[in-house]
């Protein structure tokens, strides 16, 4: 499991001042024996800032996993910083947050370009997709590494139909591209209620949780609840689903 910290920042920043902190909240997920760190620069800088990155990197003895515009300047830092992984997401500045996968058929010249950049030091790359076999294709083709599946809409169905439907879909695309040499992770909108269909599904090696882990520790605390995910995941993936 790892945990996005956007969100600590987004706090920090709606004063203006350093409290809290986004790198004492990585610490304590580095206690609660976290697999990673996820932090998006974005390229307005509205929550996580370049001196986070920093400073996760050089104080926080835990792999980063750096989300990141398909930008020559996130590249370039990217490169110059070195996190242990970067993952390519669509950006948009009027948007909340990310609203959906990467679209390779369009962007695929631009994105190869970058993948190689990176994987030339060294640096893991994942494509933020969506459950979708073509574009999960289009990933391996390009020279990505992983894929992370974009959890928001089975998340955010209303109608059980709908869900299972979805839910599918997930299943569908872990598998394809496990099959195919990717490695596969997902994330968005996770909940201790909808995480355990996911977590069920053993082709699905990483999942990547932020807002609900932030917001919910305002009720119990950060480190209650990272453990109370970390036993969730742990039983649904005890009842994994192939």
């Amino acid at each position: 499991m790892g945990i996005n910290i956007d969100h600590v920042a987004t706090i920090r920043n709606a004063r203006g001042g350093s409290h809290p902190d986004p790198i004492e909240i990585a610490k304590l997920a580095y206690e609660c024996k976290v697999d990673n760190i996820t932090a998006h620069l974005r390229e307005d800088r509205r929550h996580i800032r370049d001196d986070d990155i920093k400073r996760l990197l050089n104080e926080v003895k835990i792999p980063l996993n750096f989300e990141m515009a398909a930008t020559d300047e996130m590249v370039n830092f990217a490169i110059e910083n070195l996190p242990f992984a970067c993952c390519i997401v669509p950006e948009k500045r009027q948007e909340i947050t990310t609203e959906g996968g990467l679209n390779l058929k369009i962007n695929e010249n631009m994105i190869r370009k970058q993948v190689l950049r990176l994987k030339k030091v060294g640096i893991l790359c994942s494509l933020f997709l969506d459950p979708d076999i073509d574009q999960i294709e289009k990933a391996k083709q390009i020279g990505a590494d992983a894929i992370e599946i974009h959890t928001g809409k089975f998340c955010n169905m209303q109608n059980d139909e709908d869900a299972l439907h979805e839910l599918n879909n997930i299943k569908k695309a872990a598998k394809y591209a496990k099959s195919i040499g990717l490695e596969v992770h997902a994330g968005h909108g996770l909940t201790f209620n909808n995480v355990i269909e996911i977590a069920k599904i053993i082709e699905i090696n990483e999942l990547n949780i932020g807002h609900f882990i932030i917001g919910e520790s305002i009720f119990i605390g950060i480190k209650e609840t990272i453990k109370k995910m970390q036993n969730i995941i742990d039983q649904a993936r005890a009842l994994h689903t192939g």
